[in-house]
């Protein structure tokens, strides 16, 4: 069995290709699986390394060699044909190209538009709402199968892995993002956070977990530059000593222990600081209580989905309207994240806005504080996604019957 994938940012290849593949190989091992990275302002770079460390057997191609393929040249290693192509992420055009370049049956995950409603054999939708989604999309209903959240088995199978020894425990763990913006700019903002509470709670348990698609280099520029002067962060300085790493304070006198092992580590942790994203999907179906930040300290840097993304190359006047715009789509919406959207309240703390590390801070504390909220939230959020369990498995079922439709 042949099978096409695209990807492209970090969320969809660590929340929805992972276990997706995981499955696959489980169900076919011989499978001929070819997986390729499209272009993507959300992307770290480093997405195609991740799916050949994690599944070598995989043929894996990065966004220059999609474009080189998609212009119509060869690439080595690429298939003539395939059964089947799916999308796991970037936009729906890719997914088109590649299917009509390699044949075989089409299917997506989650998204379509009214112009492909011809194109996907299959639909794999979330649940009943993004079902009704792809319907008024056009996709006939035979087509449309609810396989459930893709997030929620990967959020399962990494908690799986060996937690580090210095996960903090019944402490606060903090996820920023491997976004390019997140890495840069909020890597220093939650460590000046950290160092604020630790201030203030010198024994507290804190760890930073950070992201397999953002490397120590990165980490030690971000740390030691201190971000944009407007998100108000502290410099600091990385340490690795053997195989142990930790984020330093300028006087050496605190250090704040560095994870990979994020999920893992969030079992143990009372509470999660974090940003929007698949995190807060993952975090939600192993019941950690979560705070979720969205900083508008300087919102012309980070990306925004779509051209719009770009206003800030415009000369003179494009910062200031990237900026207005990416406030502009903060505000429109109550709230942020996935698991306040679903329940249509906030379970997940969010913070919106022109944020301090101070006040994160003194909202992390007093959270930390509230037991009532920590044992509802956690028990909230834990039963929001239990029906999603094994998503990936009905996935992998229904895609491999599919492909042997076209074979």
């Amino acid at each position: 069995m042949r099978l096409v994938f695209t990807a492209n940012g970090p969320g969809e290849v660590a929340g929805w290709v992972r276990p997706l593949l995981q499955r696959l190989y489980e169900r076919a091992p011989q499978s001929d699986v070819h997986c390729f990275m499209v272009p993507d302002d959300y992307a770290t770079g480093r997405e195609a390394q991740i799916i050949e460390q994690l599944f070598p057997q995989a043929h894996v191609y990065d966004p220059k060699q999609y474009l080189a393929l998609a212009i119509g040249r060869r690439v080595a290693g690429a298939p003539a044909t395939a059964d089947a192509v799916q999308y796991l992420g970037g936009d729906l055009m890719h997914a088109a190209r590649l299917y009509r370049r390699f044949g075989g049956r089409a299917a997506t995950y989650k998204f379509s538009r009214r112009g492909y409603r011809g194109l996907f054999a299959r639909a794999f939708a979330v649940d009943e709402a993004n079902a009704e989604q792809l319907r008024l999309c056009g996709t006939p209903l035979d087509r449309i199968e609810i396989v459930g959240n893709l997030a929620v088995d990967s959020a399962f199978m990494q908690s799986e892995t060996e937690v580090e020894a210095s996960a903090p425990v019944d402490g606060v763990l903090i996820m920023p993002g491997s976004r390019p913006y997140e890495v840069e700019h909020l890597v220093p903002f939650f460590f000046t956070m950290a160092l604020r509470m630790l201030r203030e709670r010198p024994g507290l348990p804190i760890a930073m977990a950070i992201s397999p698609f953002t490397t120590n280099a990165q980490l030690r520029s971000a740390v030691e530059q201190g971000g944009d002067r407007r998100v108000w962060a502290r410099r600091g300085f990385l340490i690795e000593e053997g195989e142990a790493t930790a984020l330093l304070s300028e006087d050496g006198s605190v250090r704040v222990p560095v994870l990979r092992n994020a999920l893992s580590a969030a079992r143990r942790a009372r509470l999660a600081v974090t940003l929007p994203g698949t995190k807060c999907i993952e975090l939600a179906a192993l019941g950690v209580p979560t705070i979720s930040i969205t900083p508008l300290n300087a919102a012309e840097l980070a990306a925004i989905n779509g051209p719009l993304t770009y206003l800030d190359r415009i000369p003179v006047v494009g910062r200031a309207l990237k900026r207005r715009v990416g406030v502009a789509l903060s505000r429109r919406h109550t709230f942020h994240t996935q698991p306040n959207i679903d329940l249509g309240e906030m379970v997940v703390r969010e913070l919106h806005g022109t944020l301090t590390p101070g006040r994160v801070a003194r909202v992390t504390l007093e959270s930390l504080d509230d037991r009532d909220w920590l044992e509802e939230s956690s028990a909230r959020l834990r039963a929001l996604y239990a029906h999603h369990a094994g998503a990936a498995d009905r996935m992998a079922s229904s895609l491999l019957e599919l492909g042997k439709l076209a074979a």
